[in-house]
């Protein structure tokens, strides 16, 4: 028997390869397959069963496209509707995989379809569970996301905690958690930064998980702090659930080299958005009028969810040298699949066409402090509200970014902003989105809060108040 945890960070997902006696089962594989058919091929073995753990809405997975590749059969959990075959499995169905089983165990509460897969080993012996988003590492699914329900998220919590007490409190504690994500994913609220770990751990010390929790408790907490989900999830779920293009169109179409004059050409004609993926210093330093800048080198693929608002929109790239697929790759993994090319020789090629070029300004956290300290500034928080709240510059105007497409208006075209983030990467995003739209009195804090914390500048921290 293998287990192989395949995780991918910028999604902060974890598909796995299971392999027993020649036979393979893939849970919530990726967009590209190539890599498990690959995998298989080079063990000599067979695919058999995709295993899909629910309507994933964070990313768009590849189970399409490997069962049209493999002849391997989709299973879902009960009552699980698609557009194409699948297998809905009852609960406590036993798939057969080599000489080992995989118990299907209905959890439902994150989704209505929810499953968790429990792996028993050839001796009979409950070895692992792969929990997809029904439980995490330190936190359970946020139960708000099940598609067109009449049921309440209240509704949805109150199953999560009958699943997690019925289905899987009850294993045995050294059974091993296999989760679909880690730290960084918007599909929970507190998960740990490991991304492997045991039952009996969980049971001790994963808030979800209490003893002497009551369904009332449960419901609370696990409801307690849950940020809107980003607006892309509906979408990635609903093409989970319908079907979508097949990764090979999508590349050959967005992975084209288009000269300055085709780029622009189609930037114009076709509505495109100009998505540039470089560096923030290369985007600060130099970029095409109204492009966004959302760099690969951060949350790349949840921040082109959670801003690009449009699933469908047109996009032409501006990319790193050698980095155009892995970029089409990256945008169809969460289900924004028309990508129309690339700019060919980058901005390089754009100047000596001749084409106009724009930049930001930017300081250090040195000189951006003595500033402060000499005159009041316009100070823009991009962070997050949790952020933010636990400390910040005083007086400093928060602005998340996630929502700045809804908030934009509370910023004032005629001041001018001294922006930051925490590291930098986000501020620029924030930069590149609101100079679009017409604001030009930016500039950017180098570092951000990581450095400005590092200056003498005085910072607010959060106070935690007392009980009298």
């Amino acid at each position: 028997m293998k287990i192989e945890q395949l995780y991918t960070g910028c999604l902060a997902q974890g598909a796995y390869y299971i392999e027993s006696d020649g036979e393979v089962a893939i849970i919530d594989p990726l967009r590209e397959v190539k890599q498990y058919i690959d995998k298989a091929e080079a063990n000599n073995s067979k695919i058999k069963y995709i295993l899909e753990t629910h309507f994933h809405a964070d990313f768009v997975s590849g189970h399409v496209d490997l069962a049209k590749a493999t002849g391997a059969t989709i299973v879902y959990g009960p009552g699980a509707s698609t557009e194409y075959d699948i297998h809905t499995a009852s609960d406590g169905e036993e798939l057969k995989l080599g000489k080992v089983t995989l118990k299907v165990l209905h959890t439902p509460g994150h989704t209505l379809e929810s499953a968790t897969y429990l792996l028993i080993d050839e001796n009979g012996k409950n070895h692992a569970i792969f929990s997809g988003d029904t439980l995490f590492l330190g936190d359970v699914g946020r139960p708000d996301l099940a598609i067109k329900s009449d049921l309440t998220k209240e509704d949805l919590a109150g199953m999560l905690y009958d699943s997690l007490r019925n289905k899987i409190m009850t294993l045995e504690d050294d059974v091993i958690v296999y989760p679909a994500h880690g730290a960084g994913s918007a599909c929970g609220k507190n998960l740990s930064k490991e991304t492997v770990g045991v039952l009996g751990e969980q049971k001790k010390t994963n808030y979800a998980l209490r003893a002497d929790m009551t369904k009332a408790e449960f419901v609370d907490e696990v409801l307690d702090g849950i940020a809107p989900p980003p607006q892309y999830f509906a979408k990635n779920a609903m093409m989970n659930k319908m079907g979508y293009d097949t990764f090979e169109t999508v590349l050959k179409t967005g992975n084209v080299a288009l000269n300055p004059e085709e780029f622009e050409a189609m930037a114009n004609h076709e509505s495109a958005l100009v998505l540039d993926v470089r560096t923030q210093a290369d985007f600060l330093k130099a970029h095409i009028p109204n492009s966004i800048f959302i760099g690969l080198n951060g949350g790349f693929a949840p921040w082109v969810g959670a801003l690009i608002k449009d699933i469908k929109q047109p996009i032409v790239l501006v990319v790193p040298e050698g980095k155009s697929e892995e970029a089409v790759t990256r945008l169809s993994r969460v289900g924004y699949d028309n990508t129309l090319g690339y700019l060919e020789g980058g901005l390089e090629a754009w100047q000596n066409a001749g084409k106009d070029i724009e930049t930001l300004p930017s300081i250090t956290a040195e000189e951006f402090a003595k500033k402060a300290k000499e005159s009041k500034l316009n100070i823009l928080d991009v962070r997050k509200d949790g952020e933010y709240l636990s400390s910040h510059i005083e007086d400093a105007q928060h602005l998340s970014l996630d929502f700045i497409n809804e908030k934009m208006n509370e910023v004032d075209k005629d001041k001018t902003y001294y922006v930051h983030c925490a590291g930098g990467y986000r501020s620029v995003i924030a930069e590149s989105i609101l100079k679009a739209r017409g604001y030009n009195n930016l500039i950017d804090v180098e570092g951000g809060f990581g450095a400005i914390k590092n200056t003498d500048l005085p910072v607010t921290d959060f106070v935690c108040p007392t009980t009298l």
